[in-house]
């Protein structure tokens, strides 16, 4: 666990996260519940965007949406002054709604919808970043009716290979996403958008991969990035705007680096000082710079409650301790096999004495949350807490067997709030339809 000063525990030897026992969560708000710490939140996001404002003056902060998305983040992120991408007409509308500002927002995605790329378009969308070559054509069409003109960056794919898993890979030179630097593919691309009439190429993209502890691949790709960009000079093409993605890693279990926040600014720091002497060295025009966390900023910051619920010892083979919830509110174990730790928050105080697996409700095998992890001797009612599930949790939860998406409940300064209401049974139903054939 990678506690801090507004996650710890407190002298009733509970879990406390935003100065909030999760005892007092749970009876007040019940479990299965997602809890979001608001001041580790803007702690992050203040700390990267400071480090670009120091380390190279002339950038921002873009919060990736995709990580976590609902109107109070992006309510944060507009108070913070930061900038988001978005990979989602429904991501896009989910922040206007909250009143921020779709000039500040990046659109992403391989397969941008037309009837997304109109709305994001006819709604004021900062930039767009291009991820394949018909795309230009259409959103060229869609501008010329809006009597706009748009501004694009180029997806670009470095071919640097992070060192994680294969499913988060994004920078091989096999990928869904981006243009090839080595085949000749991103020029084309670019040389496409200088003809255009409605499309203004404003800078490149790239993003190698997520949960990324190997620092040394960033560098690289700033590397290959920027020699890209003194070859597009050579050819009168000049790059405005370098955005250089995500993917820095976070503490989940066992060797993952248990980082505080000005050592995840370490991160940020090893790419603007590379681009600052890739800049001097390869006599190019300093570029705004960009990044996108996402995991780093809200990863960490979240944690699950769980209630336990049946116990089952089978002798000699495995002690399994069900919960309320499971696959349909934290689908990456059974995804991705990822690893989580966990604390029983009503004896966070306790030392572990037997080794259990965490099972889920769902009806599947594999719908197991952590596999043999040491825990006090746990009852039906105790409280089970998850860290790090503030990242792909939510956004990636379900209603499968009808079971409720858990509610979201941010903490601050000792105080709780929805972000997320409950969902209810009449959520489950409200789209079907009982209708004839016609």
């Amino acid at each position: 666990m990678n506690y801090r000063e507004t996650m710890n525990v407190n002298e009733k030897g509970h879990l406390q996260i935003g100065g909030v026992d999760c005892v007092d969560l749970v009876a007040k708000y019940s479990t299965p519940l997602y809890v979001m710490d608001e001041d580790y939140i803007r702690g992050v996001v203040r700390a990267f965007r400071n480090t670009v404002a120091n380390t190279y003056g002339h950038g921002n902060v873009a919060y990736a949406s995709k990580a976590f998305s609902c109107k109070a983040i992006y309510k944060i992120m507009k108070e913070e002054d930061a900038n988001i991408d978005v990979v989602s007409a429904g991501e896009l509308y989910t922040a206007i709604s909250a009143g921020f500002d779709p000039a500040k927002a990046y659109f992403h995605g391989n397969n941008k919808l037309v009837s997304e790329l109109e709305y994001a378009i006819s709604n004021g969308v900062g930039v767009i970043v291009v991820d394949n070559l018909e795309e230009v054509d259409i959103i060229d069409e869609i501008c010329a009716r809006y009597s706009r003109k748009q501004k694009v960056l180029i997806r670009t794919n470095p071919g640097v290979e992070a060192h994680t898993h294969t499913f988060i890979q994004t920078a091989k030179v096999d990928s869904k996403f981006g243009f090839s630097i080595a085949s000749g593919d991103a020029l084309e691309v670019i040389n496409k958008i200088k003809k255009s009439d409605n499309v203004y190429f404003r800078g490149l993209h790239c993003h190698i991969g997520s949960q990324i502890f190997d620092k040394s691949a960033f560098a690289l790709a700033v590397e290959v990035m920027t020699d890209f960009i003194a070859t597009l000079k050579q050819q009168g093409v000049e790059v405005e705007e370098l955005n250089l993605g995500g993917g820095f890693g976070v503490h989940y279990s066992g060797d993952d680096p248990k980082f505080n926040i000005k050592e995840y600014c370490e991160y940020v720091e090893l790419l603007t000082d590379t681009l600052n002497d890739c800049v001097a060295k390869k006599h190019i025009s300093k570029p705004y710079f960009m990044i996108e966390p996402g995991r780093s900023i809200v990863g960490e910051a979240g944690v699950t409650l769980y209630s336990v619920g049946a116990i089952k010892d089978i002798k000699g083979i495995r002690k399994y301790l069900a919960i309320d919830g499971g696959m349909t509110d934290n689908i990456r174990p059974a995804l991705y096999d990822a690893k989580y730790e966990a604390v029983i928050a009503n004896k966070a105080d306790k030392a572990g004495e037997e080794v259990v697996t965490i099972a889920g409700k769902c009806c599947e095998s594999g719908d197991v949350i952590i596999k043999d992890i040491c825990l006090p001797k746990a009852q039906r009612g105790d409280i089970i807490a998850v860290f790090t599930t503030g990242a792909y949790n939510y956004s990636m939860s379900s209603n499968y067997n009808r079971n409720f998406v858990p509610p979201v409940v941010f903490v601050s300064g000792g105080k709780s709030k929805y972000a997320v209401k409950p969902q209810t049974f009449e959520d489950l139903v409200r789209n079907d339809v009982e209708e004839d054939y016609q």
